[in-house]
């Protein structure tokens, strides 16, 4: 299923009570809610309204529907007047899609002259929500709350921020992970519990054979090569005369895609170390297909391949750009970070338009690679990281803001980002380390800290920030009594 097919269904709150005059215009005003909304250009994807709930039964029947709906990413529930919460009990029970409390009212302002008790007795979400409120915290459920006049557009992006990061629980359940070989021997942080990761997150991650890619690859056509040629002149500056590693790059990428859209797998690793029977690292190929939205991580990384799929996922529509990155080396003296990969940094991130180099890799005793070849964008960003620390996943987060390059480097011929971190590189590095983060790490100017703390709340996973604000002493003992905590919720 496409991106574009998701829905988010706007489920409104009422009773009886209240008699068919009052539960018209409460019709009428969610209507007008839901269609504000979408109106407003800060939605990723449509609200639908599904009417308004007036009993148990209703509940019921429109949460197993949201549950079997495909198209259906999650549901935001909007309380107009007061709904008995003991009604939405056996209903929220069975909600197996992200939740968002929508706390707002249908007039910004109190009518001075106009209110009366028919008023007060339509427009009850200040009293209706903290009823719904409550059994959505008696219940424990993971939710999103967000409180303001729905006609506001930082209240707008707020809906639209979870949006994103319900979009990306969806496709996290639905991710499925090719690994071109193992791991890179004796590397600890591209490790982890795949069992786990399948019950928790949803992943099925799985090996293929380099022996099979290989086969693929032998059986590209040359029509295929052109085609993926000509795409590349289409979107690449072509900086090299040894258009047969080009060529390479393109048999590569055509099969890699062919072998993952064959298994429905939106995410690959593989590792220099088993290249058996190629003759080139996947470089170019490897950017254009992340270019294309497929996730990809070095080193057998499967975590860190699964993320940067489902990151980009919820970066949809949007136009700043997401990749798999690495920290490489330090400027110290300017308190700057540089940001690249052997090959493989998507050229989402590129300023200006990337250049198709072939330059010798120095590892993995192969010819040398054709790559994109690239300065990154100026801009905030996050830089995004998932490990396992032995019983439970942490998503470990960084602000960081990218510049500029401050040097040429012109001897340096890979794709590369330059950034500083906040609050500083010493501080930010210190409390990155002191937190596990690995070497990898997604990059992204799209998704910020607030829908990646949205999305861990709805993988029930543990979720480190670090910013501007961050305290080292005080994020030790942070870190110190999540671990306490997280151990007995395991």
């Amino acid at each position: 299923m496409t991106l574009n097919a998701y829905k988010f269904w706007f489920i409104v709150g009422s009773q009886l009570l209240y008699g068919p005059e009052t539960l018209a215009q409460v019709e009428k005003n969610s209507c007008a809610i839901a269609e504000g909304l979408n109106r407003s250009g800060n939605m990723p994807w449509e609200i639908e309204y599904k009417g308004t709930m007036k009993s148990a039964d209703e509940i019921e029947k429109i949460i197993k529907a949201a549950n079997y709906d495909d198209t259906c990413a999650g549901i935001i529930t909007f309380m107009h007047t007061f709904s008995p919460s003991k009604m939405w009990i056996n209903g929220l029970a069975l909600l197996q899609k992200p939740y968002l409390h929508f706390h707002t009212q249908f007039n910004e302002a109190i009518p001075n002259e106009a209110i009366d008790m028919d008023y007060m007795n339509l427009h009850q979400s200040a009293h209706g929500d903290r009823e719904h409120g409550f059994i959505g915290a008696r219940m424990r459920l993971p939710r999103k709350v967000v409180v303001g006049y729905w006609q506001k557009e930082i209240v707008q992006m707020r809906i639209g921020k979870w949006m994103r990061a319900a979009v990306g629980a969806f496709v996290s359940h639905n991710m499925r992970v090719m690994r071109f070989g193992d791991n890179m021997r004796e590397v600890a942080v591209t490790e982890g519990d795949k069992v786990e990761a399948q019950i928790k997150l949803g992943w099925q991650v799985n090996t293929w054979p380099v022996g099979q890619l290989v086969a693929t690859m032998d059986a590209v056509s040359t029509h295929e090569i052109d085609q993926k040629m000509a795409e590349y002149h289409s979107k690449y500056q072509v900086a090299t005369e040894f258009i047969d590693s080009i060529r390479y790059q393109a048999r590569e990428e055509i099969a890699i895609q062919k072998m993952m859209d064959a298994e429905g797998c939106m995410a690959f690793s593989n590792t220099f170390q088993d290249l058996y029977g190629m003759k080139q690292l996947p470089g170019l190929a490897t950017q254009n297909l992340m270019a294309g939205g497929y996730g990809y991580a070095g080193e057998g990384d499967w975590k860190g391949s699964a993320l940067t799929a489902i990151v980009k996922a919820m970066a949809f529509g949007m136009t700043g750009g997401t990749s798999f990155m690495e920290d490489y080396t330090y400027d110290l003296a300017g308190g700057y970070s540089l940001g690249s990969h052997m090959l493989e940094v998507c050229p989402t991130l590129a300023m200006g338009q990337p250049r198709i180099e072939v330059h010798p890799l120095g590892i993995g005793d192969r010819e040398a690679p054709a790559r994109l070849v690239f300065e990154g964008k100026s801009g905030k960003a996050v830089l995004t990281t998932l490990i396992d620390m032995g019983g439970r996943f942490r998503l470990v987060v960084h602000d960081i803001n990218c510049v500029e390059p401050t040097q040429t480097m012109p001897n340096l011929p890979v794709a590369r980002v330059m950034w500083q971190a906040e609050p500083s590189l010493e501080q930010g590095a210190e409390a990155w380390i002191r937190s596990g983060g690995a070497h990898h790490a997604v990059l992204s100017y799209d998704i910020d800290a607030e829908i990646l703390c949205d999305w861990a709340r709805l993988m029930g996973i543990e979720y480190v920030y670090i910013n501007q604000n961050t305290d080292n002493i005080s994020l030790e003992h942070e870190l110190l009594l999540a671990d306490l905590v997280w151990k007995l919720k395991g």
